[in-house]
């Protein structure tokens, strides 16, 4: 069984130091290897932005997707090889802004592919404008005065469309959120895990103190039932979005994969795929 250190790679991160970013990748290495993965049995889908960087800081399967694309491609990944556990990884502004179609059908498809969000409310490898995920008022490079645009609340419409495993953690708290990968991994289904993960070089209004005196932990409600999606909305428009832990899952609900006929559980690397000249010219006939 691989350790923690076996998805150390020899790339250094280029991250300013402080980032949130750093405790989101030792949590994913930490939970691949609490679930019993060796890093062959893991692909890392990354997208653009500085949380884009991810899956080349990881010792598995890596890909650095494109703008906002991030999940179609780890879709992809997983619709090719059902053995390999995939975990794509983005910014608010890749999963949320170009990317929120994508997003939005990724969790009503239901596929067995665990999303990470670093939620750091503002584009930060451009140097510091506003995301969907920026709070009215907030004051950046593109809004001198002040967003006037509402502030984008992605657990309400992942339960909205039909989410059956939502939950959000904080970068400084390493072991919730590594528990969660871990939960997220196990679930079977899509998991969207949002984390406030700290801009600490371009927002310096979400920072680690701001966020440690304004997040509520579901651990403090004893009575909170995350199977319960009325429920689950209600808190998290109670909280104004600004809750921890697991908030919502579904177990009953088939993954996408389950769901599609004949489609087989050996990956199509493992597959013969090869077909004889006369099924091939049967094949072309079709078509003439």
């Amino acid at each position: 069984m691989a350790t923690f250190k076996e998805f150390r790679n020899n790339v250094k991160p280029n991250w300013c130091p402080g980032c949130g970013d750093f405790s989101i990748q030792a949590a994913i290495q930490r939970a691949a290897a609490n679930v019993g993965l060796e890093p062959e049995n893991l692909a890392v889908i990354s997208g653009i932005g500085c949380s884009g960087r991810i899956s080349g800081y990881i010792n598995a399967y890596g890909f650095h997707g494109i703008h906002g694309r991030v999940l179609p491609i780890a879709q992809g990944v997983k619709l090719a090889n059902r053995e390999l556990t995939v975990i794509a990884s983005g910014g608010d502004g890749d999963g949320f802004a170009i990317g929120m179609g994508h997003t939005v059908h990724a969790i009503r498809r239901n596929l067995n592919v665990t999303y990470i969000v670093m939620d750091n409310q503002i584009y930060g490898l451009t140097k510091g404008q506003t995301s969907p995920r920026s709070a009215e008022g907030f004051k950046t490079k593109s809004t001198p005065e002040g967003s006037i645009e509402s502030t984008l609340s992605p657990l309400e419409i992942a339960l909205s469309a039909g989410a059956t495993f939502v939950a959000q953690s904080f970068s400084s708290d390493l072991k919730q959120l590594t528990r969660l990968i871990e939960e997220g991994i196990n679930h079977e289904g899509f998991s969207l895990i949002n984390v406030f993960s700290p801009c600490v070089t371009f927002n310096k209004i979400n920072t680690y103190d701001w966020f440690k005196e304004n997040i509520v932990n579901l651990e403090q409600f004893p009575d909170y039932d995350p199977t319960n999606r009325v429920q689950a909305m209600n808190k998290i428009m109670e909280t104004n979005g600004m809750l921890t832990g697991l908030i919502y899952q579904n177990k009953t609900r088939k993954s996408y994969e389950d769901l599609v006929t004949g489609f087989k559980a050996e990956g199509l690397a493992k597959q013969n795929i090869k077909i004889t000249p006369e099924e091939f010219e049967k094949l072309v006939a079709e078509f003439k």
